[in-house]
């Protein structure tokens, strides 16, 4: 992918500056007339965009490709003309719009018979397999006579269409006795040379095992011929017909009759096309490495989205995420080794003390206030109750404490909760990482049991925080002259006293996370975009979203553990243990006890987690560090690049404003349009270095 900028497409980019532009323009304008500057073709597509390798080059090629930005069609490029057409990239349907200022040759604004025809004659898929101008194709465009000149609007269309036409005369080309079929090998002659840029090498290497329906057959139907065709011009239509039929989930696996369903709900695909689909996600998993014998077993007759990929990869050529720091640790997932794993937990680790720690201090007010609610006790105790609810408690703490009041805690908190936080989220995506397979999948059982371990294994950090932290929450409810502070609660409790209620707290933490950490995965996925892209905004409300039945269904043990926690005043009753506190207060304050301050956990803890997983998520795409593992699904705005490749990204820091996307644009009129024009001497191959 490209580098990871403050960058944006076409239709969203930015405008470059008069005085950049010109700057840029001066440094690589190679002519001079009457004291003005000007640029050649190959100034510019070869010294500036580096479209073209400057030895061995095509000139003709050179020469046309230049004329897409010499609207002036005198050999020389101005500087309002070099400005011009960086704001012509900036526009949605720029790729068209350039595509057609390269057939426009006489810049007159419109395309003539004879223009159309140069620039075609020129290309390499006519010079493998010519096209037959004087057919009723043309005719139809231009007339009988073929006089009549296209617009811009009529000329995107007969983009679209000459493509398909080139297909079918090729097949009736090749189907010499006219039976309607062709062979095998000639089925893969033709889409190799017409529709290459709609191939990926791994279709490419299928296309005669596809033929024929992967039945082995040697020869093509025309019926099947265009259904192959129409399938891979419209794979987009593809993808949004398998997410209407998962609800948005790219991981679920969706049958052939799945499939149809949502195909006639949404469009007109054809029952051969899906046919077609099918047997080619089976091609590329028969012929695919990493799919294991029983992985194929298990999936033959299914697809999931990658599988969609796998056929059209989606093509981008930037994506919108600002990056701090991006560190390739290693250069393929192969390569992770013992120590590669450990260095991803620590990475891990340290993002989310960091995002403990924000979320921790976001809530913390809350917390106290949960906390003292949870710890009010009725039927042992003889007194006014001294909160009625848990606002009362909130500002009888800043009228007798202060502001200040609402922190009391938070060192000790911050201090723990950075390793609590952290060891959460970091065995969290360890253990999910074992249950994920090779296509990005996890069962909801693995999601669930990757929650729990993650909650059990916090406990060792969370019991000696949560009691000095509630210890010194309670301390304000009592007048006392010895002040009370983090290190004279520890001196009493002692090592062992530090784990006092670690049972009760073993059973909020784990179910906690086992219901939490699923919530969150299913919840953030159903609130991407159709992208797939999760905004910050939406991590935030997955993360408050998922809190909300985690932390109201383990509140019965935050109870038990509080009251275990706390040091009993004179009269109150005291606990040995979980079941003998579970037996108490069920009986002294009957079973709407157990939820005490339930409305304060759940506006404590839903936040938090919202506020703690958005900053641990943002964090790594902050400081991106690739070791080769799993990642966040939806970190990465991919900005589609209507269909341009991302192969050619630019490495020139001078391709600024619309300029950006110059390279992908003359990319794509060859990946979009097929309209490839050779780039070296007639004859001349150009030698591939060694890597």
């Amino acid at each position: 992918m490209a580098p990871h900028h403050e960058t944006e497409s076409a239709g969203y980019l930015k405008r470059a500056s008069t005085e950049q532009l010109q700057e840029i323009f001066n440094k690589y304008a190679s002519e001079e007339v009457n004291g003005v500057k000007y640029m050649r073709a190959g100034d510019f597509i070869q010294r500036y965009l580096r479209f073209i390798p400057e030895k061995d080059f095509n000139e003709e090629s050179v020469k046309l490709l230049g004329g897409i930005i010499d609207t002036s069609k005198d050999g020389l490029i101005s500087f309002p003309e070099f400005q011009a057409f960086e704001g012509l990239l900036c526009v949605p349907d720029a790729l068209y719009k350039t595509a057609f200022q390269l057939f426009d040759t006489n810049g007159n604004g419109m395309v003539s018979f004879e223009e159309f025809v140069e620039v075609v004659r020129k290309t390499t898929l006519h010079q493998r397999m010519p096209f037959n101008f004087d057919g009723n194709f043309i005719k139809l465009y231009f007339g009988k006579d073929k006089k009549r000149l296209i617009s811009y609007s009529e000329f995107s269309q007969l983009l679209h269409d000459f493509h398909e036409v080139y297909a079918m005369e090729a097949f009736r080309k090749s189907d010499k006795d006219g039976s309607g079929f062709i062979s095998a090998l000639d089925f893969q002659d033709i889409m190799v040379s017409i529709k290459s840029h709609l191939l990926t090498k791994d279709v490419k290497s299928n296309l005669v095992a596809a033929a024929s329906g992967g039945t082995g057959g040697q020869r093509v139907s025309f019926p099947y011929f265009m259904a192959f065709n129409s399938l891979l011009n419209n794979m987009e239509l593809i993808k949004r017909i398998y997410l209407n039929a998962t609800g948005g989930n790219r991981n679920q696996e969706v049958t052939k009759e799945e499939f149809l369903h949502s195909a006639q709900m949404m469009s007109q695909i054809t029952p051969l096309e899906v046919d077609i689909l099918f047997v080619l996600c089976h091609l590329l998993h028969q012929t695919s490495i990493s799919v294991s014998h029983e992985d194929h077993h298990s999936w033959f007759g299914r697809i999931v989205y990658s599988d969609l990929q796998a056929i059209a990869p989606e093509q981008y050529f930037k994506q919108i995420t600002n990056r701090l720091a991006e560190i390739k640790a290693v250069s393929s997932p192969e390569e992770r080794g013992a120590l590669i794993q450990v260095l991803e937990s620590a990475y891990r680790f340290t993002l989310g003390a960091l995002a403990g720690a924000v979320g921790a201090t976001a809530v913390y007010p809350i917390d106290l206030v949960k906390t003292r609610m949870q710890n009010q006790r009725s039927g042992s105790f003889v007194g006014e109750l001294m909160y009625r609810n848990s606002m009362d408690c909130f500002k009888k703490v800043i009228r007798h404490e202060g502001a200040t009041g609402l922190y009391r805690g938070l060192v000790p908190q911050l201090m723990g909760v950075a390793p609590e936080k952290a060891i959460k989220l970091t065995v969290n995506d360890l253990v999910r990482d074992k249950f994920t397979d090779k296509k990005g999948n996890i069962p909801l059982w693995g999601e669930i049991l990757s929650g729990a371990c993650a909650g059990g294994s916090q406990v060792i950090f969370t019991n000696p925080l949560e009691i000095v932290k509630i210890r010194l929450q309670v301390a304000g409810e009592i007048a006392s002259t010895t002040k009370i502070s983090a290190l004279s609660v520890v001196k009493e409790l002692g090592f062992f006293g530090l784990y006092k209620g670690a049972k009760a707290c073993f059973l909020r933490d784990i179910p906690f996370s086992a219901i939490y950490f699923p919530a969150y995965a299913h919840t953030k996925a159903k609130l991407a975009d159709e992208n797939g892209y999760n905004h910050p905004l939406t991590l935030l409300l997955a993360g408050a979203i998922a809190g909300i039945p985690a932390a109201s269904l383990v509140t019965p043990a935050d109870v038990i553990k509080t009251r275990l926690q706390v040091v009993a005043r004179q009269g109150q009753t005291t606990y040995t243990g979980v079941i003998d506190a579970f037996g108490k207060i069920m009986r002294e304050e009957g079973p709407r006890a157990f939820w005490k301050g339930s409305v304060a956990r759940v506006c404590r803890s839903s936040p938090q987690f919202g506020v703690t997983l958005l900053t641990y998520e943002i964090l790594q795409r902050l400081f991106y560090v690739d070791f080769g593992g799993t990642r966040p699904t939806g970190s990465e705005l991919n900005v589609p690049a209507v269909g341009i490749a991302d192969e050619v990204k630019s490495t020139n820091p001078d391709h600024i404003g619309g300029y950006q996307v110059a390279l992908p644009i003359f990319q794509g009129i060859e990946s979009k349009f097929g309209l490839c024009l050779p780039k070296f001497k007639t004859g001349f191959i150009p030698v591939t270095p060694p890597s």
